[in-house]
């Protein structure tokens, strides 16, 4: 049920980006570009993440809703162009996955080097291991 619920989340915003955001763009400009981020992305945000359409684990990977976005726009092309409409995003489809390789890979340096500072900043250090001004090593000083 969870992946159903997430092809109705992903679909709904993909319908209506495809749908909407050009339009408003068009019209309006950058204005509505801003405009459509906030009709168009905010409320669909709340619902699939808020409400939990997309249930993603906390020990996962966060992919948002752009991937079901992008696949809608990739397909609604291939509908209303043909195939040749992908084939001609292929560069730029490579281009994305190479770039998305290379952040993976950097983002995984990030979080470990973040998880071994935090492992330091934790461990287990003596408060002093100098001794005081009175200590001369023997037994009677400790009583």
């Amino acid at each position: 049920m969870k992946f159903f619920r997430a092809i109705i989340g992903y679909f709904i915003a993909g319908l209506l980006v495809m749908s909407i955001w050009n339009g408003l763009a068009d019209s309006y400009g950058i204005a509505g570009g801003y405009m459509a981020a906030i009709i168009i992305i905010g409320p669909m945000y709340y619902l699939n993440h808020y409400i939990g359409l997309i249930d993603i684990p906390e020990d996962h990977a966060f992919v948002d809703m752009a991937f079901g976005i992008g696949v809608a726009g990739i397909f609604r092309d291939i509908f209303m162009n043909g195939f040749e409409a992908f084939t001609s995003t292929i560069p730029t489809l490579s281009l994305v996955i190479i770039g998305a390789i290379i952040g993976g890979i950097a983002a995984g340096f990030i979080e470990e080097n973040m998880e071994k500072e935090q492992d330091e900043k934790h461990a287990f250090k003596p408060a002093d291991e100098t001794p005081g001004p009175k200590y001369d090593g023997s037994e009677s000083n400790l009583k």
